[in-house]
């Protein structure tokens, strides 16, 4: 049983994510030819992009085109990113992706009066950014970029130009606190996902799928 616990829980990270389709395309008028989701994808430096495309490779062609951001200072994610999309056209002929750089809103041991204005340029930089493209889901897992990207696309919803919805997967090396943006994220997401237990007990609204990644 032990080796089929992370499939079990890829498994069941696709249940939020699939009814997100379903939810929208509900919302849209019966007998119209209804395109495929436009999925956005905030990469991080380290180990979040790696875990970030592990869940991605879970994920069906329906999720077209993705749109990857990454901060401007982040010099393997395009990498990592570009080699994982190269193979997935292979199984999908018509698959589509962009990538963008946004400004990193924090860097490492910033002070948190420097990273306040950082991170309001990011937002100022992100928000045309994520009107262009418009995203029907964003799915993020914490590096510090997707705070800018997650904040911009709220405020295009509040404004009702396009609503966006939020699935956040907290990172596997997160196992009693949350990372600062999962706390932040938190409150904001429309899908909070956690990997251990105890986070679960502290954040009650999250949901817990065990180890996905």
């Amino acid at each position: 049983m032990g080796p089929l616990l992370p499939w079990l829980g890829a498994a069941a990270l696709l249940l939020p994510l699939l009814l997100v389709p379903l939810a929208l395309l509900a919302r849209r008028r019966r007998g119209r030819q209804t395109p495929p989701l436009s999925l956005l994808v905030v990469a991080g430096s380290g180990g979040h992009t790696t875990e970030i495309l592990r869940l991605l490779s879970c994920l069906s062609e329906s999720y077209s085109p993705r749109h990857y951001i990454l901060a401007d200072s982040d010099k393997m994610s395009e990498t990592k990113i570009r080699s994982f999309e190269q193979k997935r056209a292979e199984i999908f002929s018509n698959s589509q992706f962009t990538l963008d750089r946004i400004p990193r809103s924090r860097e490492v041991r910033q002070s948190w009066t420097s990273s306040m204005v950082t991170t309001l340029y990011s937002i100022l930089y992100s928000l045309p950014l994520t009107y262009k493209l418009k995203p029907d889901l964003i799915l993020c897992n914490g590096p510090g970029t997707c705070v800018p990207v997650c904040i911009s696309a709220l405020l295009l919803g509040l404004l009702g130009l396009k609503r966006a919805i939020i699935v956040y997967v907290e990172s596997i090396c997160r196992v009693e606190t949350l990372s600062l943006s999962g706390k932040i994220l938190y409150y904001f997401s429309d899908y909070f996902i956690v990997q251990w237990p105890a986070l679960k007990e502290k954040y009650p609204k999250s949901v817990y799928l065990g180890r996905i990644v």
